[in-house]
């Protein structure tokens, strides 16, 4: 599949007349793809029944005659004013019983039977009309579902889907069970009736059953998304992908099973206020090529600025062509811009865009243009290429739901913890998989597993975790993980549970840090003395434990105890920490532990704010910062975006630079060193 640049079209809003000036700028710019339709339901079914796609198909068939290829979309996450009128039963009701207006978008009940079936009706008329027009590559289902729903059919849906959850030994749905597995008799909540089970819609539900609703949304979402990719895939050619566009480490449902039945995984890449990140957003792109484990698209990003940020700042020049070959560098297919011209109206007028509201190019379309110049250049290199990492991060959407219900520390975010994990690795440019805690590992070829934390655990990811460790690999778990069993309840074993064998360790006690603690690092003989915040436990190790950091002195309870410690298993190692390290002392010890493992950087010795990332044989060196950098490689490459240019082993990056680096000898020779024949 080649490298696409692309943009969001909207044909509806503007003249006919006026298209085919739209895709000859297209082509000028360089783009080779575009999205349309998926806010057209007004446009496409005026009236309930009546469909008109023709307009929709003659776009398609002038975008391809154009040499732009065409993905559908299909529009249901906006539902025109007919159908919320005639059928407000779809529009969805918040936590307060409010039902939702018209004229939003995502405002759908998604567990409505009625919304699914007029949402399945348009996608297979649309399949019917483009399912085998020329240009057309893929379908995207929807458009960044987000929204939960407290409504009485959501209530119906999920007591049903709860009977499906626990039941006897017969698998007869079981009241007893789920009363057990809630711990009902806790607050005299034990239910008698599936139907006095509430939605967790107020504050300080059972545990279980918030979990248990955020699961079933997952389900609901599952499943209305699934209406619409069968309707496709019933009149679509096969060679057709189908996909939906999902925005990073939201976690408003489980995007795993989501993406069980789609074809290629997408996000939307936005920074809002402020300047790109190399490593905050290279973290979201490795979550997204993990949810297939396998390449994915950037479906929408923005042109210089967005509108709903608190301050809609335009990035730097140059900013956005780093931020693309970022992605690209993750394993990125594909960079679409949203938006190509704005729309006269509607809620998002002041969002960036190719085009302004006159029709001609806005500053930013020169520099889509400079990336276009870049992919046709070196484009062919990187067709077919994937990323290879020899580390994995685990990433639970229970965990993290499960955790902010119960942070016990207001500043324990789960997502934060995560990323204090991903960030020391991302920094020294070792490529990382972020995926499920129920993925498989043994045979990836993972040298290193990071846990941060894997707070509920059942008996199928210990057991995963146990064969990895002693298959040789290395293992870390941070503070909280085995802290909770499948139902969200407190296993009887203490933390870490199920892992307390396999880590060599268990929890004496766990205290949310009201200033910071003292920590005392001892690696290989090299020591360190820092301090750790927000969460902190009292390890015992096994007495074949080795114990790698101390709290300090000063908290009293915690004085002297095991904070960090190494546990060998197997061929393996496990490391628990049990404690939120300062970053200091987080990057010491996480690059400890890298090296204990064996992993090696796409390229180390990387000057302040260089990034590098590997797909197939092709090094891409990407510039951050507003300062220009030299990287000194461990070998002569080229760059291939300066063709003109000898090899060398000294590469130049201007300002937000992009360096794509070509050598057929680069394997031959160890990252950071020279071979001993040189």
């Amino acid at each position: 599949m080649p490298i696409h640049l692309g943009a969001a079209w909207y044909p509806e809003h503007w003249p006919e007349e006026r298209w085919q000036v739209d895709l000859d700028l297209m082509r000028a710019a360089g783009l080779t793809v575009v999205r349309i339709g998926e806010f057209a339901w007004a446009d496409l079914e005026p009236v309930e029944g009546q469909f008109d796609l023709g307009w929709l198909v003659r776009a398609t068939e002038m975008a391809h005659a154009s040499g732009l290829s065409v993905v559908v979309g299909t529009p249901t996450a906006a539902p025109p004013a007919w159908l919320t009128a005639a059928y407000p039963e779809v529009l969805a009701i918040d936590g307060s019983g409010a039902r939702a207006q018209h004229g939003k978008r995502c405002h759908f009940d998604v567990t409505s039977p009625l919304y699914r079936a007029f949402c399945a009706r348009v996608a297979e008329r649309m399949a019917l009309a483009l399912g085998h027009a020329p240009g057309v590559i893929g379908w995207q289902i929807d458009n960044e579902y987000n929204r939960l729903t407290y409504s009485p059919q959501a209530a119906t849906a999920f007591r049903l889907w709860l009977q499906e959850q626990f039941v006897d030994e017969q698998g007869r749905p079981s009241l007893a069970r789920l009363n057990r597995a809630w711990s009902t008799s806790y607050w005299s909540e034990r239910y008698t009736d599936w139907a006095q089970i509430p939605l967790p819609a107020e504050d300080n539900h059972n545990p279980g059953l918030v979990l248990s609703f955020r699961r079933f949304m997952t389900h609901a979402y599952r499943e209305y998304q699934r209406a619409q990719v069968q309707a496709i895939r019933a009149h679509a050619d096969p060679s057709h992908w189908i996909t939906s566009n999902f925005m990073g480490f939201f976690d408003g449902f489980d995007h795993y099973p989501i993406c069980e039945d789609l074809d290629l995984a997408c996000w939307d890449h936005y920074i809002g206020t402020g300047n790109l990140d190399l490593d905050r957003a290279a973290a979201s792109h490795d979550l997204t090529r993990g949810f297939k484990r396998r390449n994915f698209w950037v479906m929408e990003t923005q042109p210089g600025c967005v509108n709903w940020a608190p301050i809609n700042n335009v990035l730097n020049r140059g900013e956005a062509r780093t931020m693309a070959w970022n992605g690209i560098g993750h394993g990125a297919d594909a960079v679409l811009y949203w938006q190509w011209r704005p729309a006269p109206g509607g809620q998002e007028q002041y969002h960036g865009s190719l085009l302004g509201p006159d029709g001609r190019p806005r500053p930013f379309y020169r520099e889509v243009g400079e990336l276009a110049a870049d992919l046709q250049l070196v484009g062919p290199l990187l067709d077919g290429t994937t990323v290879s990492a020899p580390v994995a991060v685990l990433h639970s959407y229970d965990d993290r739901w499960a955790i902010d219900h119960q942070r016990h520390h207001r500043g324990f975010d789960p997502l934060a913890h995560l990323l204090h994990y991903h960030r020391p690795i991302a920094r020294r440019s070792i490529a990382t998989d972020i995926v499920s805690t129920r993925a498989d590992l043994v045979g990836r070829g993972y040298r290193l597993v990071v846990g941060a934390p894997i707070h509920i655990v059942d008996e199928s990811i210990a057991a995963e975790l146990a064969a990895y460790v002693r298959e040789g690999g290395h293992l870390v778990l941070s503070a909280r993980s085995g802290f909770k069993d499948y139902n969200n309840a407190l296993p009887p074993q203490r933390q870490p549970a199920l892992l307390q064998d396999l880590a060599g360790v268990q929890v004496e006690e766990y205290y949310a840090v009201l200033d910071t603690v003292k920590v005392d690092l001892s690696l290989g003989g090299a020591t360190a003395t820092g301090e750790a915040h927000t969460w902190a436990e009292w390890l015992v190790p096994g007495r074949a434990t080795q114990v790698l950091a101390r709290y300090g002195s000063g908290n009293g309870w915690l004085d002297g105890q095991p904070a960090v410690t190494m546990h060998q298993a197997g061929r393996g190692r496990v490391y628990y920490v049990g404690a939120w390290l300062a970053d200091d002392l987080q990057d010491r010890l996480l690059a400890w532990i890298i090296a204990q493992a064996g992993v090696e950087p796409v390229l180390d010795k990387l000057p302040v704010g260089v990034r590098a990332s590997r797909r197939g044989d092709v090094h891409i060196l990407l510039n951050g910062g507003r300062e220009a950098a030299t990287v000194t490689l461990p070998w002569p490459g080229k760059d291939a975006l300066r063709p003109d240019r000898a090899a060398s082993d000294q590469i130049d990056l201007g300002p937000y630079g992009v360096a794509v680096v070509t050598n057929d000898q680069a394997d031959q020779y160890q990252t950071g060193q020279r071979t001993s024949d040189e």
